[in-house]
């Protein structure tokens, strides 16, 4: 294996040495098997390719200073999945088939863990697809759940830093009774354009307004949005947004931090009173939110006014890095560690 640049990777796709794979026929899950195959063999007619019945989740193990690797809270991605399953009728992927995977895929590939000092970390792509043939609009009766891993370096090439934001309006993510509490691949191939748009704008990312009445904050592009004022953590509340786990985990340390927490509808014009926001997913963990600007009605909601990340958000930051790195006290238990 040639050496790994760790200080330098990008958010990308590295080959590793093995995924796990488990197959559901004939009404139950099978045995985990190991492969090193990168590609998948599937039926043309398989329901994933044209019905949409995918599912995938996103989370990382950390190779820690004390010598360990633990992955971040890996039940509450299985419980995502769960909701995900029932939400476009898959087989559920029970928690212990869930976890067990990832902990053998992890170790399979321990030689990719990136090094503490490096930033880098192991990013797990749990990937559940329906297999079965249907020309009908049906669920399959076969279905394929695969892990793979690759090693990552920061979402955003300048890291934990403030990053501007755009309000488009042309597109939406998801309907309010759609899918986008769901982790499906179509929420994310309606967010390309939008997405492109923002950036040949020259913005980091896309911002989402409520898809009904555009008056709403709903996300930052695949991320969940935060604002911080007058002591308090305020997160959207949407019945199109996927319910991150990384915004669960920062409501939590708000409020071990004496921080009041409100899950609510935010107007657009709020913006302007915050005095940090961010957007916060598995990816980036947090990034810090320069401005926001409104280009459709000439508005610019700064946030950042010294461009710099605010004191709490970078406190939210250090104190959830470290409890993923072991280096902070883990008094939720949200760690697991998989490798000793």
């Amino acid at each position: 294996m040639k050496e790994i640049d760790w200080a330098n990777l990008s958010f990308g796709y590295m080959p590793t040495d093995y995924n796990v794979r488990c197959y559901y026929r004939d009404g139950k899950w099978g045995e985990i098997e190991v492969c090193s195959e990168q590609t998948i063999n599937i039926h043309m007619a398989a329901t994933c390719l044209h019905y949409g019945q995918e599912a995938f989740e996103g989370l990382k193990a950390y190779r820690c200073p004390d010598g360990k690797v633990r992955v971040f809270r890996m039940d509450e991605n299985a419980a995502r999945l769960q909701s995900t399953c029932r939400g476009i009728l898959m087989p559920e992927v029970s928690t212990e088939l869930f976890e067990e995977m990832v902990t053998k895929v992890v170790r399979l590939n321990e030689r990719f863990i990136p090094p503490y000092e490096s930033g880098a970390s192991l990013y797990i792509r749990p990937l559940l697809i329906g297999t079965g043939a249907q020309v009908g609009v049906h669920p399959a009766d076969e279905y394929m759940f695969v892990i793979f891993v690759t090693p990552v370096g920061p979402y955003f090439k300048g890291g934990f830093a403030t990053n501007p934001y755009v309000i488009i309006r042309e597109f939406d993510r998801a309907a309010p009774l759609g899918t986008g509490i769901y982790k499906v691949g179509g929420n994310y191939a309606a967010s390309l354009r939008a997405n492109k748009m923002a950036h040949d704008l020259g913005y980091s990312c896309e911002f989402y307004l409520d898809a009904k009445e555009k008056k709403y904050i709903d996300e930052c592009g695949a991320a969940n949005f935060f604002g911080i004022k007058n002591n308090t953590y305020i997160t959207p509340k949407s019945s199109s947004i996927l319910p991150s786990i990384t915004n669960k985990s920062l409501m939590q340390l708000a409020e071990d931090m004496g921080m009041k927490v409100e899950r609510r509808q935010i107007p657009e014009e709020e913006l302007a009173t915050f005095e940090e926001a961010g957007a916060c997913g598995t990816a980036a963990v947090i990034s810090p939110i320069e401005r926001i600007d409104d280009l459709e009605n000439k508005k610019s909601y700064v946030i950042s006014k010294d461009g710099k990340p605010g004191p709490i958000s970078t406190k939210l930051y250090h104190h959830l890095r470290g409890i993923q790195y072991g280096t902070e006290p883990d008094v939720h238990g949200w760690t697991k560690v998989v490798i000793e």
